[in-house]
């Protein structure tokens, strides 16, 4: 066995990254609790971090067509999570806000996930804990790197 290590092949190792961040991400959703679909959890997400926002912002933040959003903000309105209000501005437009029970959803659901993850981080040694975190900058610098 050579002393010098071998590169790995970025096709492989994309792979196997895609599969196990998409088996953790359904682990992490199933943490969040309620029957909030992905769709609307992730859209909650969005209205809390971009704060009140239009439809049509909301739409293009998730990535789907406006009648889509309008079924996904009503399911989320119907649970108390947000609300709609005119906009100051523009009357015709209205804003997605955040609701003080979807401010608590949204703080109960993150620390269920980051229970869960730090219940199964504090199995690991120190040694890859450490390989771990640097793992996660990297991926931090790899999400930077697409703005």
């Amino acid at each position: 066995m050579s002393s010098v290590a071998q590169r790995a092949d970025p096709a492989l190792l994309a792979g196997r990254l895609r599969l196990v961040v998409t088996r953790l991400n359904r682990r992490l959703r199933a943490q969040a609790g309620d029957a909030l679909g992905p769709s609307a959890q992730s859209a909650l997400a969005t209205v809390a971090r971009h704060g009140p926002l239009p439809l049509g912002e909301l739409a293009a933040h998730e990535g789907v067509k406006p009648p889509s959003v309008t079924a996904i903000v009503a399911a989320l309105q119907e649970h108390g999570l947000v609300t709609r209000e005119a906009d100051a501005s523009d009357r015709r437009v209205t804003r997605i806000a955040l609701s003080p029970r979807g401010r608590l959803w949204l703080q109960r659901s993150r620390g269920r996930k980051v229970a869960y993850l730090a219940a199964r981080l504090s199995r690991l040694d120190e040694d890859r804990l450490r390989a771990l975190a640097d793992a996660v900058g990297i991926l931090e610098g790899l999400l930077e790197d697409e703005r």
